[in-house]
């Protein structure tokens, strides 16, 4: 995984923490919330409220694993109702609107967490993956119709394919650590962005990061639960907005792909959050 590089430059949070979203529907995201009907007994419900501290817990692992398609977001959302539904990140509360852009879907979302001197973790921000379900069928629907969705989750062609497409995807951050100030989300982009673009496409990519960090200007202030959205449009153009206001866009596909692989690539951020994401994404292809 790839971490923010210590220390962060950080400033006093300016305001109070705002409170979660409240949420009208829940997911495999938030286990603690999810009515199953299977009769395991007294040590089932103790798995459960393990499971809602640890939605990754084993024994629920078990307890649910037939029951997975019903977990997923998009097994619990209709297009008829998405614009009320939302999906809780289950370690923080934070919740994310099951659509936004109009066609974009929440796919999965997870947890950047930042190690401190190897001592502790601390949250840094909640995360949801958006996509456009039509652009994704329509790239690679037919390429990808005759396997299975099981086979789908596994294929690395497939993901390199999807990372790689220009389809329309936002990755919407949510603030979580209330002392994290702009300066040390440019400084770890810096980082984090910077290694991906020498790892697709060398060492002569200094101003293509520029163009991209400069974007995150000091005056922006983003205290707890402001939002970040990094979107792709056509054309592979890289579009950023803080709460809601556009602040500049870049036009390249090397900085798109490699923006979207910190979170659904090989080494992604949170790795649950990415197959969530594989998971929905092999569900959408295959739904025909």
């Amino acid at each position: 995984m790839v971490s923010f590089r210590f220390p962060f430059s950080f400033s006093q949070p300016s305001s109070f923490p705002k409170p979660p979203r409240p949420t009208s529907s829940s997911s495999r995201f938030s286990v603690s919330a999810v009515a199953v009907t299977v009769t395991v007994g007294a040590a089932a419900a103790g798995a459960a409220i393990a499971a809602s501290r640890n939605p990754r817990h084993p024994v629920l692992d078990w307890v649910f694993s037939s029951h997975r398609s019903s977990l997923l977001p998009w097994g619990s959302m209709t297009l008829a109702d998405s614009s009320s539904e939302s999906v809780v990140e289950p370690k923080t509360g934070f919740s994310f609107p099951a659509t936004i852009g109009g066609s974009r879907r929440l796919l999965g979302v997870g947890l950047r967490k930042k190690s401190v001197l190897g001592l502790k973790n601390i949250d840094v921000y909640a995360f949801g993956i958006y996509a456009d379900c039509d652009d994704v069928k329509k790239l690679v629907g037919e390429k990808y119709a005759s396997l299975a969705a099981s086979e789908l989750r596994g294929d690395k062609a497939f993901i390199d394919h999807l990372i790689e497409a220009d389809i329309k995807m936002t990755i919407r951050l949510q603030i979580v650590y209330g002392k994290l100030n702009i300066r040390s989300v440019r400084n770890a982009f810096q980082e984090s962005v910077g290694n991906r673009l020498k790892k697709f496409g060398g060492v002569d990519n200094d101003e293509l990061l520029q163009s991209f960090t400069s974007l995150f200007k000091d005056e922006y202030k983003i205290p707890r639960s402001s939002i970040i959205d990094l979107t792709q449009e056509p054309g592979h153009v890289l579009n950023v907005a803080i709460e809601g206001n556009h602040v500049g866009s870049v036009r390249s596909k090397l900085l798109c792909r490699s923006i979207l692989d910190l979170y659904i690539g090989e080494e992604p951020f949170d790795k649950n959050a990415r197959e969530d994401f594989l998971d929905n994404v092999a569900s959408i292809v295959v739904d025909k």
